[in-house]
């Protein structure tokens, strides 16, 4: 891959990191219910962790002469994690989240395969990072589709 393609794959995951920082904002507010509550604070702590990888990304972006997307730019593609009809439906969030997941590890395992090729180390080391972090936070929350599926 060249390195064209490794900015590409890095202004998509910039622009999925914001996304994720809205849907998570939202549901941590819409959600009701006890059993939500826990759920809800952690897309609250998860989406400071999100609007740094996005910071990160941006700067790397930065340093690449490119310019991180702006909401010009941005086209919005988490269908799963919009907020549910019905505010007690925590599991539909948390199907949400790990599919958005998902997708986010596949595309930093598609930047860290195209920076090998492009010869990028540093973007390849920043994707690393940040896919340790999707990994935990998918491992998380398959953690509570255990629990609210035993309910």
């Amino acid at each position: 891959m060249t390195s064209d393609q490794v900015t590409q794959l890095l202004r998509k995951a910039y622009g999925d990191e914001i996304e994720t920082v809205m849907n998570y904002l939202t549901n941590s507010i819409v959600l009701d219910g006890v059993s939500a509550e826990e759920v809800k604070e952690s897309l609250e702590a998860d989406i400071q962790e999100e609007l740094d990888h996005a910071r990160m990304i941006g700067q790397r972006l930065k340093q690449l002469d490119q310019r991180p997307p702006a909401s010009m730019d941005f086209q919005a593609n988490q269908q799963s994690l919009q907020p549910p009809e019905d505010s007690t439906d925590v599991l539909s969030v948390i199907e949400g989240v790990l599919e958005a997941e998902e997708d986010a590890i596949e595309t930093y395992r598609s930047i860290i395969t195209a920076t090998e090729d492009a010869d990028d180390p540093v973007t390849e080391d920043l994707a690393v990072t940040i896919l340790a972090d999707e990994e935990a936070h998918r491992t998380e929350f398959r953690g509570f589709r255990k629990e609210y599926r035993n309910d």
